[in-house]
């Protein structure tokens, strides 16, 4: 498999694979119809990451370059729906993914925040309980840093861990939207 990407006039950017068989472009061990089929590992870390490689904003063309005869079965059995399906249920999968760290947060937040509260409101006490020694300063700015220590994960969740999954789904939304073309080589 050969694969070259490309930014042609007007913002478009061109994906190249050059095959000899479409079997190449699908996961040999899924036995589900054409158009639900899994591509290859190898061919979807291709066209992914040229995709990746190419501006976000411009619209997406992938050209797969078969012989005659293979072009044929491929305009046959609808291989653009097939791709676009493909890509389309990768996107919904990732979608998927981030809705579940969102939940995820969510309940990290419900167990930090109270967590929070009780630290700053011990470390509140302690200090009155236990005077303004060494000790209960270390004590109490212990109790508050357990505090934001509990809200690491939630803080983590909602300002850094989805940006990649997002990011991951828009390139597949936008791989499944591509135009795809199919040529004789």
């Amino acid at each position: 498999m050969a694969v070259s990407g490309t930014i042609i006039r007007d913002g478009e950017g061109v994906i190249e694979v050059r095959i000899k068989e479409l079997a190449q472009l699908f996961n040999s061990l899924d036995p589900s119809p054409f158009h639900e089929r899994d591509l290859d590992q190898d061919a979807e870390d291709y066209i992914v990451g040229w995709a990746r490689e190419l501006a976000s904003d411009a619209r997406l063309r992938l050209i797969i370059h078969l012989p005659e005869a293979e072009a044929i079965k491929a305009r046959d059995r609808d291989l653009p729906k097939s791709l676009a399906n493909y890509f389309g249920q990768r996107a919904e999968a990732l979608a998927r993914d981030m809705r579940e760290l969102f939940r995820n947060g969510r309940r990290y937040l419900s167990i930090g925040l109270p967590v929070l509260l009780v630290c700053l409101f011990a470390s509140q006490f302690a200090r009155t309980a236990l005077g303004t020694g060494p000790l209960a300063r270390t004590f109490e700015e212990s109790l508050i840093i357990l505090g934001w220590v509990a809200n690491w994960k939630p803080i983590e969740v909602f300002l850094y861990d989805w940006w990649p999954i997002k990011r991951r789904r828009d390139l597949y939304l936008r791989l499944s939207r591509a135009a795809v073309e199919i040529q004789t080589s």
